[in-house]
């Protein structure tokens, strides 16, 4: 290293071509003894030719040695818990060398260690902000029933085109939560109108009459949740077909909204008008025992 004034400058010294063209060649160069004579570095060390790597790498004070490959057709996942399981039964490590897994499957297991977190801390919102809104476990209980009923057709379309679940996917099911719930609250609250409706026109509620409310207000919001649905899954088809950059990721993003808000139409539509009417029953009953 030389310096001049504030720079600093690296200074590297190689022999000439003809010194360092052999092992011979290099056995003699001359080596200063301590005692001041000269010995050929030949008679201190063995010189030979080796195969090895062109660049000798280290990490954390280690030597390292990386293996390339990409994977096609499968999930890193499933692939790399396979190719751990090969290696554990077929290759016997040295004493002192071990195996990590490195790149995209890293990548995707940091953001899974996320997500387990990130996904109940979702619903846990939603669920609180239910409560908060209908101050009954019941009733958002009733709206979060709506998660699994998104799920299944979310889950089912995937099966269908064979799509490996990545961080894309999960990112998908969070925004599907989000949709179904509100759609399922759109709902009820049609159905709160419409009862309170028919308890204004006839005063006392029996279960007839409020079975006809509930049946009211179910039609009254079949037109507008079939128009919500039909935005979404057309607004999500140009993703569906894409092929172009970056289309690797929209697909499996898109693919849980499409197929979870074709299942929580059937879901808001047939199953919470029911499950609001047991509820209302329910809560009849009370007020009559009262």
């Amino acid at each position: 290293m030389t310096i001049e004034g504030r720079r600093r400058f690296p200074i590297r010294v190689r022999y000439a071509t003809e010194f360092r063209s052999s092992p011979t060649a290099i056995g003699q160069i001359p080596i200063t003894s301590p005692a001041g004579g000269s010995i050929p570095l030949s008679q201190l060390a063995d010189i030979r030719s080796l195969e090895g790597p062109s660049m000798i790498q280290s990490e954390n004070g280690l030597l390292r040695g990386t293996v390339l490959l990409n994977i096609r057709g499968r999930d890193i996942g499933s692939f790399v818990e396979e190719a751990k399981d090969a290696i554990r039964d077929k290759v016997e490590m040295p004493a002192g060398y071990y195996i990590t897994w490195s790149g995209q499957y890293e990548n995707q297991e940091r953001a899974r260690q996320r997500l387990l977190i990130v996904v109940p801390i979702v619903l846990l919102i939603i669920f609180a902000t239910l409560y908060i809104t209908y101050h009954s476990f019941l009733e958002a209980a009733h709206i979060l029933l709506a998660v699994p009923f998104a799920l299944t057709g979310g889950f089912y379309l995937l099966w269908m085109l064979q799509y490996n679940f990545s961080v894309a996917v999960w990112v998908g099911f969070i925004a599907l939560f989000g949709a179904a719930v509100q759609t399922t609250i759109v709902m009820v609250v049609y159905l709160e109108e419409a009862v309170k409706r028919k308890a204004d026109e006839v005063g006392q509620l029996d279960r007839e009459t409020l079975l006809e409310a509930v049946t009211e207000g179910a039609l009254l919001r079949l037109r507008p949740k079939v128009m919500t649905v039909m935005t979404i899954v057309v607004g999500l088809l140009p993703i569906m077909w894409s092929s172009g950059a970056g289309s690797e990721v929209m697909r499996p993003l898109a693919t849980p909204v499409f197929g979870g808000m074709v299942s929580s139409l059937l879901h808001v539509l047939i199953v919470t008008p029911v499950i609001f009417y047991w509820l209302s029953v329910r809560e009849l009953k009370r007020n009559e025992d009262l």
